[in-house]
C-alpha cells in the first residue's frame, strides 16, 4: 500500500510520502482491560466478588506490541495530519482493530474508510478514488465492540465462578465449551453405536468381470436380511450365465477442488502430515511475512475477486519452477480461463483465497515443513487453473435369473488438473461399487459365470474426531444444534460457525493446554476434567446455538436495527444468571487423576495429566500452578520398529522407551547418534550438495530471474 501511495520515507513504525503517511497495527494493539483494572479486589479470585459487571469496560494497550501502538499514536496526533483513513481488513474485526487504536489514542479527526478485499495495485488505487465516510461504518464498529464486550462479561464471569467454586482451572466460554461438547457427542455416538451385519452377492464371470447384486426396489447393493440373501444365493447357484441387458456410456468431467482458505488448508495439512491447526497457521504466517511467497493466510474465502484475474499469469510464472515448471508451463500455453467456480466478487469478504504471490521463489530457502505447506497451496492453485479431468463412465446392467447385477468402469480421456497431482489425488468417497477395467462388451451378450458368492460386512461407527474433522465441525456445527431451529443454523452457516479462521487454532490449542481434551494417536478425546466441565457448565454455554443467537443480534446492531447498549445489558443479565446458576449448583468437581507425589512448592497432591506432547504432573491448587514434565513423545525413532520414542525421567536418569519394548538411556542414545553422524552423510547434506550442483549446471546464460535478483541484491 505504501508503495502504491508513493510513501518511501522510512520512519519508526511508519512510511511517509508527499500526501500520505502509512502506519500499521500488528493484529490488535489495544484490548479490553482485565478485571483487576476496575478494582484491586479482583486480583484475587473470590466467589463472593462475582459477577463482575463494570458499568463501562476500559481499553488498555497490549504490552507486547506497545511500541507499535506508540508509533501509530504519534502519527495520528501529528498536527499536519488532517484526517485518518482506516485501511484495515474490510470486516467487523478489522474495523475494531482500527477504531480501538483511534479511541485509545484519543483522536477526534475526521475518518474515512478504504473498503477493499484485494490488495493489488489497481484495487488500492480504485479504493482510494472512492473512499467512504467513516460514519457509514459506525454501526459495524458498535457490533464489533458488542461481540467483544459480551465475550468479556460472559466468558470471564463463567470461568471465574467455575474455577473458584471448585478450586480447579475450569475455563468456559461460548466457543470453547460447545467445541468440547461436540467431541463428547461424537464419543457418545461411538459408545452407543451397535454394529449390524449386512450381506451382498457377487458373481464372477470368465472375463474377469465382477458383477454385484442390486436390490430392484431400493437399488441398495446390500441387505440386512440374511435369510433373504441366503435364499437368493440358493436360487442363483442354478444359473450358469449372465445376460447383459444394458451398457450405458457417459462422457463425464470433474473440476479441481476449490482454492484454499485457512481452515481447508489446516484440514489437509493435518490429514497429510499430522500438523496441528496452530502449526499450519504458524508455517503459513512465515511463508506470508518472511518469504512473501503466499498471500494473507487468515482468510475464510475460497474465491478470488475479478481484479486478481489480471495478476494470475505473473503468479503462475513466479511459482512455476522446479517440480511445478511442467504444470505451470501447461497453464501458460494458452490464455487463462476463469469461471464462477473460483472468481466471484460476492464470495470474497475481508480477503481472497490463499494464492502464490508474484515474488520469485527460492525453494532451497524453505524448511521441510514450509515446503510441504507451500506444495499444497501451489498444486491446488495450478490445478484450479488447469482443464477438467475427462473420463468415460460405463455402467453395465446384467440379469442372472430374475435378479439384477451391475458393474462400473472408467476410461480416462484426459487427466487435466489431476496431472498436477501426477494422478495421485484421491477425490473419491468410499463406495460399495468400485470401478474396474471392463472387457469389450455389448447389450445382449451372454457371459459364463465362474462363481456366485455371498459377501458379508458390518456397519461401522462414526470415526472419533481428529484436528481435521474438528475444524470441519467448528466451521459447520449445525448438526450439533437442535434440528428444529433452521434460522439459527442458517445464521451460523453465514457467519462461519464457531470461532473464526484466525481463532480456531488457538481455541483447540487452549483446550489441550488446559487438559480439557487429549490426543490418543491422531484422535481427540474429552478428558475426565473436560467431561466434568460439561456437567458443571450451564446448558446454554454448551450449544453452538448461543453463538448463532448472538450473531443474529450483532447483525441487527451492524444494520442499525438494535442498540449496542440494549444487547450489552442483556449480556450482563445473562452473565448474572450464569454466575447464580453455578453458585447454587449442587454438582461437585472431583480430581480422579491424583498421584502419590506432593507439590514441591505448596505440598498439595499433584495431578497426572496428558499434555499434547506427553504426560505431566501439575499441582492440584490452581493458584500454585507448579508443573513438571514426566514423559514426552519425541521425534527420535526406535532402532527396531522405527516408531517415535517416549522420553521419561529427569536429568541424567532420562531414558527412551518404545511400545515394542526397546529401552535406551539418553546418554547411550546420544553416543549412538553421534557415531552414526560421524560415519554417515546425512540426507540433508546430500540434498544440499545436489541442489548446489544442479544450480551450477542448470543456470542458463539468459536467466529470466537474473534482472530481478540483481535488483534484490542492490
Amino acid at each position: 500500500m505504501a508503495r502504491v501511495l508513493n510513501c518511501s520515507k522510512k520512519g519508526d513504525g511508519y512510511l511517509e510520502g508527499q500526501e500520505y503517511i502509512v502506519t500499521w497495527a500488528l493484529g490488535h494493539l489495544v484490548t479490553l482491560a482485565d478485571p483487576e483494572t476496575y478494582d484491586d479486589k479482583y486480583k484475587a479470585w473470590k466467589l463472593e466478588d462475582l459477577p463482575m459487571l463494570p458499568k463501562e469496560l476500559k481499553l488498555v494497550v497490549i504490552k507486547k506490541t506497545g511500541k507499535q501502538f506508540q508509533a501509530v499514536k504519534t502519527q495520528l496526533n501529528r498536527k499536519d495530519v488532517s484526517e485518518v483513513i482506516i485501511a484495515t481488513d474490510a470486516g467487523r474485526e478489522g474495523e475494531l482493530v482500527a477504531r480501538w487504536i483511534i479511541e485509545k489514542a484519543n483522536v477526534k479527526k475526521p475518518l474515512k474508510r478504504l473498503w477493499i478485499s484485494s490488495v493489488t495495485d489497481k484495487a488500492i488505487k480504485d479504493g482510494f478514488k472512492q473512499l467512504k465516510s467513516g460514519k457509514q461504518y459506525e454501526n459495524l464498529y458498535h457490533s464489533a465492540v458488542a461481540r467483544s464486550e459480551a465475550d468479556w462479561f460472559v466468558g470471564i464471569n463463567a470461568t471465574r465462578v467455575l474455577t473458584t467454586k471448585h478450586n480447579a482451572q475450569l475455563s468456559c466460554g461460548r466457543v470453547q465449551t460447545p467445541t468440547i461438547a461436540m467431541i463428547a457427542k461424537r464419543e457418545e455416538e461411538i459408545k452407543q453405536f451397535k454394529p449390524k451385519d449386512f450381506y451382498g452377492i457377487t458373481a464372477q464371470t470368465d472375463q474377469k468381470l465382477k458383477l454385484v447384486w442390486q436390490d430392484q426396489k431400493s437399488n441398495d447393493l446390500k441387505t440386512f436380511d440374511k435369510m433373504q440373501s441366503d435364499e437368493l444365493l440358493k436360487q442363483l447357484k442354478h444359473h450358469k450365465t449372465a445376460q447383459i441387458i444394458s451398457v450405458e456410456k457417459t462422457a463425464k468431467k470433474s473440476y479441481a477442488p476449490q482454492l484454499y482458505d485457512l481452515t481447508e488448508l489446516q484440514r489437509d495439512a493435518n490429514k497429510a502430515f499430522g500438523y496441528s491447526a496452530k502449526e499450519t497457521l504458524s508455517i503459513m504466517q512465515k511463508l506470508y511475512e518472511q518469504h512473501k511467497i503466499l498471500t494473507y493466510p487468515r482468510t475464510d474465502s475460497r474465491f478470488i475477486s475479478t481484479d486478481i484475474v489480471a495478476t494470475l499469469k505473473d503468479r503462475v510464472k513466479a511459482c512455476g519452477i522446479g517440480p511445478y515448471s511442467k504444470p505451470a508451463a501447461k497453464v501458460l500455453q494458452s490464455s487463462i480461463k476463469t469461471n464462477k467456480s473460483f472468481v466471484d466478487d460476492s464470495k470474497v469478504s475481508d480477503h481472497h483465497a490463499i494464492l502464490p504471490t508474484e515474488e520469485f521463489v527460492n525453494l532451497t530457502k524453505l524448511t521441510d515443513k514450509e515446503w510441504k505447506i507451500y506444495d499444497l497451496v501451489i498444486k491446488r492453485f495450478l490445478a484450479v487453473l488447469s482443464p477438467p479431468f475427462l473420463y468415460e463412465q460405463t455402467k453395465l446392467k446384467a440379469k442372472i435369473g430374475q435378479e439384477i447385477f451391475i458393474a462400473s468402469g472408467k476410461i480416462i480421456q484426459a487427466l487435466g488438473w489431476k496431472e498436477v497431482y501426477e494422478n495421485r489425488f484421491d477425490d473419491t468417497d468410499e463406495e460399495d461399487l468400485k470401478d474396474q477395467q471392463l472387457p469389450d462388451i455389448s447389450k445382449g451378450d451372454q457371459l459364463p459365470i465362474l462363481s456366485i458368492t455371498q459377501t458379508k460386512g458390518q456397519t461401522k461407527p462414526p470415526a472419533p474426531l481428529n484436528e481435521a474433522t474438528l475444524l470441519s465441525a467448528m466451521e459447520n456445527p449445525a448438526k450439533y444444534m437442535p434440528s428444529n431451529d433452521k434460522e439459527l443454523a442458517r445464521m451460523l452457516g453465514k457467519t462461519g460457525g464457531l470461532g473464526t479462521v484466525a481463532t480456531r487454532a488457538d481455541i483447540i490449542e487452549k483446550l489441550f493446554n488446559t487438559f480439557l481434551i487429549e490426543k490418543r494417536g491422531k484422535d481427540i478425546f474429552v478428558t475426565s476434567k473436560g467431561k466434568q466441565l460439561l456437567d458443571l457448565a450451564p446448558e446454554d454455554l454448551k450449544s453452538p446455538a448461543l453463538t448463532a443467537e448472538w450473531e443474529m443480534k450483532l447483525e441487527a446492531i451492524s444494520k442499525g436495527q438494535l442498540k449496542k447498549d440494549t444487547f450489552i445489558n442483556e449480556m450482563k443479565s445473562y452473565a448474572k444468571l450464569v454466575v447464580n446458576e453455578i453458585k447454587n449448583s449442587k454438582e461437585k468437581f472431583k480430581h480422579d487423576n491424583l498421584t502419590g507425589s506432593k507439590c514441591p512448592e505448596c505440598g498439595k497432591p499433584m495431578l497426572e495429566v496428558n499434555g499434547k506432547r506427553g504426560k505431566m504432573h501439575v499441582c492440584q491448587d490452581r493458584e500454585c500452578g507448579h508443573k513438571k514434565t514426566i514423559s514426552q513423545t519425541t521425534n527420535a525413532r526406535c532402532p527396531n520398529c522405527k516408531k517415535k520414542l517416549e522420553l521419561r525421567g529427569q536429568g541424567e536418569g532420562q531414558i527412551f522407551v518404545c511400545k515394542c519394548g526397546h529401552r535406551e538411556k539418553l546418554s547411550t542414545f546420544t553416543d549412538r547418534r553421534n557415531k552414526e553422524k560421524n560415519t554417515k552423510i546425512s540426507k540433508k547434506d546430500v540434498s544440499k550438495y545436489l541442489n548446489q550442483q544442479k544450480k551450477a549446471d542448470d543456470e542458463p546464460f539468459n536467466n529470466p530471474f537474473a534482472e530481478a535478483l540483481a535488483k534484490l541484491k542492490k
